[in-house]
């Protein structure tokens, strides 16, 4: 039997200073509340555990005017997961809500993808408009991991666990990594900012920060691929996650969802 993991979304902060519109590219006609939630994902299985991205900081939240409900190692924390003994942490992406605490995993190598710290440390970082998403010191974090060989580069589609997988899904950046997990109730895909929202993806309404829009669109054909149905694709930022999947335990309800078992309903 294949390898099977239990899989948590982590809820650490939200942003509700924006429309729905400003959400999907070409807006929104019904414009409601465009709340995002931001995640961290723990993977735990076979004695091993595996963190997906590392959330933002207090002073990043501050900055972008984030609300920051609890780091992401003290969300981790309620599922007795210590950051600091963490030996993988998968960086789908160096956006500052994905790369900003990797401090807290100082023994973890960190999973990223060549195109990805090809982007981020070259000329279009040069112009404001395309580092926006990024912040320099999460970069230079990282380039220090590098020079400490605590880094794993990905080319292409890799398996670094049984049951585990990264898959290159560029589009919202250049070197975006969707992870696979096999589960007990199949494999899902972790789409991190692939696709923000459901609807982005189902609707095929893109989000609009995106280096590739065409690419973005092709690699939802490719979330749906690697997952044993599209309602086994989660997304980046979907507050409805902690809607449609059961709390961690009952004391987490509304901050950490279960995902390896059905949804809701």
């Amino acid at each position: 039997m294949a390898d099977t993991y239990e899989v948590f979304a982590v809820n650490y902060g939200t942003h509700t200073g924006r429309r729905m519109s400003e959400s999907f590219l070409g807006g929104d006609p019904h414009d409601t509340s465009g709340k995002l939630s931001y995640y961290v994902w723990a993977i735990v299985g076979q004695g091993r555990t595996f963190v997906v991205d590392a959330g933002f900081t207090h002073e990043s939240a501050e900055r972008r005017n984030r609300k920051l409900q609890y780091l992401p190692r003290e969300g981790l924390a309620k599922l007795n997961i210590d950051a600091t003994k963490v030996q993988d942490l998968i960086v789908t992406h160096m956006h500052f809500d994905h790369a900003g605490t990797l401090d807290d995993f100082p023994n973890a190598r960190l999973h990223i993808h060549d195109d990805e710290m090809d982007y981020c440390t070259g000329r279009c970082m040069g112009h404001e408009p395309l580092r926006m998403a990024y912040d320099v010191e999460d970069v230079a974090k990282m380039i220090r991991r590098i020079y400490k060989e605590q880094a794993a580069f990905h080319d292409r589609d890799e398996e670094i666990a049984p049951g585990l997988s990264v898959h290159h899904v560029p589009g919202h950046a250049k070197g975006l990594m969707a992870v696979r997990v096999n589960t007990k109730r199949g494999h899902i895909v972790l789409a991190s900012d692939a696709s923000h929202f459901y609807a982005n993806m189902e609707e095929k309404r893109p989000f609009p920060i995106l280096h590739n829009l065409g690419e973005m669109m092709e690699s939802w054909k490719k979330l749906y691929r690697l997952a044993d149905s599209p309602k086994h694709v989660i997304p980046g930022h979907d507050p409805l996650i902690m809607a449609r999947y059961p709390a961690a335990d009952a004391k987490l309800e509304g901050m950490i969802a279960r995902l390896d078992v059905a949804p809701k309903g």
